[in-house]
């Protein structure tokens, strides 16, 4: 894709477990009458031919990225992986997406120390500051402020290492590596960009945390978090010549940037 500016895009979406679906994400290429296909991987559909698709998809799944002897599917993304990005295709991994992503660009893939489950804030590094797609996270949908801190939702216990040439976007508390680029148009993200409120609700209901303060903090969060999503969606799955090739995306001597505040 490169520096072109392109129309119209077709997505390829790789599922890996039934309950882990597009999400948002679905919700938003069907409003923008964006062609999408659901492949889901845990049911033993076939992979259709990448030549068809100029963006793939990566869903997340409770399954290890290293289990790919007992998911052996896993393998056949790592390749979609390194297929696209040969052809200078746009790719997003969220959760297992992302370690996918990791480990097909040479990366090790490995348990973290707790579990990060919930509402937590995230840290853009100066390279996520500076990346034009995160910008569009970051900033607050209401107020147009960029927020170099905000939370966002996590379910998972393993991490990555950042992949030899890849930018490092953002970090946690827990995991200093919670996002990266590797060019200008492959993202993985560690968080779930794409949850809906019924699926947080479904998918940690046997968790065993405070389910009240879940809603409570879901609640209050959602509606901001999903327009941050929208807003990222709309510059990630739309290409736009001010945001074709982010990795270019610099801050000129003497421009001040938008105001920065750190959540709370």
């Amino acid at each position: 894709m490169g520096l072109a500016l392109i129309s119209a895009m077709s997505v390829l979406i790789c599922k890996n477990i039934e309950s882990e679906g597009p999400g948002t994400i679905e919700d938003f290429l069907k409003r923008k009458k964006i062609p999408f296909t659901v492949v889901d991987l845990s049911m033993g559909e076939d992979i259709p031919p990448a030549n068809g698709f100029n963006t793939l998809l990566l869903m997340g799944g409770p399954m290890s990225v290293n289990e790919d002897d007992i998911y052996p599917y896993i393998k056949k993304e790592e390749e979609l992986v390194r297929e696209f990005i040969a052809g200078d295709k746009s790719i997003l991994g969220i959760c297992l997406g992302a370690q996918i992503m990791a480990k097909a660009l040479g990366s090790k893939v490995y348990k973290g120390e707790q579990k990060e489950i919930g509402w937590h804030d995230i840290e853009l590094s100066d390279g996520g500051i500076s990346d034009a797609f995160m910008r569009r996270l970051a900033i607050h949908p209401y107020v147009g402020d960029l927020w170099r801190k905000f939370k966002v939702f996590h379910w998972h216990g393993e991490t990555f290492d950042i992949p030899e040439g890849a930018v490092a976007l953002a970090r946690s508390e827990l995991f200093p590596n919670q996002a990266f680029r590797y060019g200008s148009r492959a993202y993985a993200f560690q968080f779930h960009i794409e949850v809906t409120k019924e699926m947080i609700y479904d998918w940690l209901k046997d968790e065993g945390i405070n389910l009240e303060r879940l809603e409570a903090e879901t609640e209050s969060l959602f509606d901001v978090y999903n327009r941050r999503a929208y807003n990222f969606y709309n510059d990630f799955f739309i290409s736009d010549k001010k945001y074709s090739n982010p990795a270019a995306f610099s801050i000129p001597q003497g421009v001040m940037l938008p105001r920065i505040k750190i959540a709370k």
